[in-house]
């Protein structure tokens, strides 16, 4: 586990792309809610799971508590940089209830078509960090902290489905998850760039301007949604499973260059000369 705190106690700026700092902000925004609504639909499916996946539902929600807890704390950062979140919390607030109201196997439906995108977009973070280093208002190891355990745990939800529906045949299966993929994926991408549109109309981008930068940003360069495309359509493949794409590699490379950070620094604080005072 990485029990871990950023930017606490520190100014943050605005991002020098206002388009990537809106599209970041608007991701953070819904996070806290999202990720507890994640909790609650895997918990209500953990009964009589095998130890394993117990145990994997036991981590995924220590990890998904510690990563609202930051994102709630990036979210006052972006509040005090001078945005106004009320208005898309209202709106990520009436999202959740709706979810909230749906059958506890949708709910948990819908947990898995939105964990695979936060699984995809970890794999673009970590394999290209410098592609979020634009979107400012806090320290990019945040998101690759983040993304890390995205990607840890993106079979926990996906595994738990497939134990609740374990007496569905595969049709049901199929049909179920992609019609709910398909409806997440309207739902997530409109109200997501909304929510960026409201925050580029706070720093004075508005109409096709702000449409447009937005669309390039993320089409284009970096072009989130592009590169996550074969991904996305492979949740609709007949037998998916989200470690049909190991990139636990990933995972490695990022604690490697925490270990070289580490060392760095503990090198850097060493001294040969006399103590002063």
């Amino acid at each position: 586990m990485r029990d871990r705190r950023f930017g606490r106690g520190q100014k943050r700026e605005r991002g020098t792309d206002p388009f990537a700092s809106a599209w970041f902000a608007a991701l953070s925004a819904s996070f806290p809610r999202g990720e507890a609504m994640f909790i609650d639909a895997v918990r209500a499916h953990r009964d009589d799971v095998p130890p394993k996946l117990a145990e994997e539902i036991r981590d995924f929600i220590r990890q998904e508590v510690n990563h609202s807890r930051e994102h709630l704390a990036f979210n006052r950062a972006v509040a005090d940089a001078g945005y106004d979140l009320t208005e898309i919390d209202a709106r990520v607030k009436s999202l959740v209830a709706d979810t909230q109201a749906a059958p506890p196997i949708v709910q948990l439906t819908i947990t898995c078509a939105l964990e695979h995108f936060t699984a995809m977009f970890a794999h673009e973070f970590l394999k290209d960090p410098d592609s979020i280093a634009s979107a400012g208002m806090g320290d990019v190891q945040l998101w690759l902290w983040h993304a890390v355990e995205e990607i840890e745990h993106k079979a926990v939800a996906y595994d738990t489905w497939l134990h609740a529906t374990r007496s569905w045949s595969d049709w049901k299966r199929w049909r179920v998850r992609s019609l709910i993929m398909a409806l997440v994926t309207y739902r997530f991408l409109r109200n997501r760039v909304t929510d960026a549109v409201e925050l580029l109309r706070q720093d004075g981008i508005t109409g096709w301007k702000a449409k447009w930068g937005l669309f390039t940003h993320l089409f284009s360069r970096p072009g989130i949604l592009r590169k996550i495309f074969p991904a996305w359509l492979g949740y609709y493949k007949p037998g998916f499973h989200p470690w049909d794409l190991d990139d636990r590699h990933l995972i490695t490379e990022w604690e490697d260059a925490q270990t070289v950070v580490g060392e760095g620094a503990a090198t850097s604080d060493r001294s040969d000369g006399p103590a002063t005072t």
